[in-house]
């Protein structure tokens, strides 16, 4: 686990030093507000991009700013996942793409695994790029394909494939597990070499 966490350290200290590339159908810069606008926008870097039919941000300054994306929002981080929502605030920092934060109804994040693809939807989905987290959180749900998880607030590392599931203190909203009986979960709880 230690090895996959560091994976991603090293992997964002790379892209750092990738050149950002920008493609759009049109701009609108206005040097006296320093604001840039964008329509119909690629943002790459690396295995990363973001696309969507808006953006907006103060300058084209990479080393600290925010961007905002609206319309039909794409962000491909390969080969961790993808999310798409409606909206999304993206931040950079240190020339590389430090967190997203997407909203919709619901935003949406996918992971191919091995075997399986990993989704999940809420109304807010936060990635930390670095570390590979996805907090989904406001009717939040996630699958690895055969389980599903819901509450208030779910974490899933990318990484480590691991999930933390928690409710609000004080809220009414439970923690759900439903998992579904078949060969593959049997499959993964008995030893491979058990005889029947």
């Amino acid at each position: 686990m230690l090895t996959a966490l560091l994976a991603g350290v090293v992997a964002a200290q790379e892209r750092s030093q990738l050149p950002i590339e920008l493609e759009a159908a049109s701009s609108d810069v206005d040097y006296k507000s320093n604001r840039v606008r964008f329509r119909d926008v690629v943002i790459s870097q690396g295995d990363t991009t973001v696309q969507a039919e808006r953006a907006e941000a103060t300058g084209l300054d990479f080393e600290d700013s925010r961007w905002v994306f609206e319309g039909d929002v794409r962000i491909r981080v390969e080969p961790q996942g993808a999310l798409r929502s409606t909206r999304a605030i993206v931040e950079f920092r240190d020339n590389r793409i430090e967190r997203a934060t997407i909203t919709g109804t619901p935003a949406q994040f996918e992971q191919q695994r091995e075997d399986v693809t990993a989704r999940g939807r809420a109304r807010s989905i936060e990635y930390v790029f670095a570390d590979g987290t996805v907090r989904l959180s406001e009717d939040a749900w996630l699958t690895d394909g055969r389980n599903e998880i819901t509450g208030p607030v779910l974490v899933y590392n990318i990484h480590q494939q691991r999930v933390q599931a928690a409710s609000e203190p004080g809220g009414s909203e439970r923690v759900r597990i439903k998992i579904k009986p078949g060969k593959d979960n049997r499959e993964q709880r008995e030893p491979r070499d058990a005889k029947p």
